[in-house]
């Protein structure tokens, strides 16, 4: 019996992959080991800014063997657009307590940098032991506040992507890698 592979449906959508799906499983993997080196035996409290962080955050804490804490806020940038949509509105906050605690922030994109500047300015507020941050990707053509993230997947350059948790009007997220959309799919969606 023969198997072939089966495309997502969504590929079609793109003009081309970026990231493999190969690569990504490899660079998690070894974000994985990067975080476990820094934090050491030390309990993490991981906070995932979701929707886009979830399946970068699910696949990522499988390859931290630390005793991990998870929390997740969501934040509203995008919209149905490309492009952010100007200040983030923090939508759900944290419910666990940080105070004293090791925190690792994980984004899927590292953009303009104002969702994670804004996310680590309310976080050290509640007097955290530490703050890190780790992003999947880094789009450092598009930064519009200085913000590094302290672990980053990829660097990437100035185009739009969508895939493994990243979207387009919330579609797209369910894609294995990641790709850039073709133009004529980045207008305001009638179906949004």
């Amino acid at each position: 019996m023969s198997t072939t592979l089966k495309l997502h449906p969504s590929h079609s959508d793109l003009e081309s992959i970026m990231v493999s799906e190969a690569s990504i499983k490899r660079r998690v993997k070894r974000l994985g080991a990067e975080i476990a080196e820094t934090y050491g035996d030390e309990e993490v409290t991981v906070v995932s800014i979701i929707n886009g962080a979830i399946l970068f955050t699910a696949d990522l804490l499988r390859f931290v063997p630390n005793p991990v804490r998870l929390d997740c806020i969501r934040i509203s940038s995008y919209g149905n657009d490309t492009k952010s949509i100007g200040k983030p509105k923090m939508v759900h906050s944290l419910t666990l307590d940080v105070t004293n605690r090791h925190v690792l922030l994980i984004d899927d994109i590292l953009d303009t940098g104002k969702t994670l500047a804004l996310v680590t300015q309310t976080i050290l507020k509640l007097n955290p032991a530490s703050v890190k941050t780790c992003v999947l990707l880094d789009k450092k053509g598009r930064r519009e506040v200085p913000f590094n993230a302290d672990f980053v997947g990829f660097d990437i350059p100035d185009k739009f992507v969508v895939g493994y948790g990243l979207d387009f009007a919330e579609r797209y997220r369910n894609l294995p890698c990641i790709g850039v959309l073709k133009p004529e799919l980045q207008n305001p969606p009638e179906w949004a």
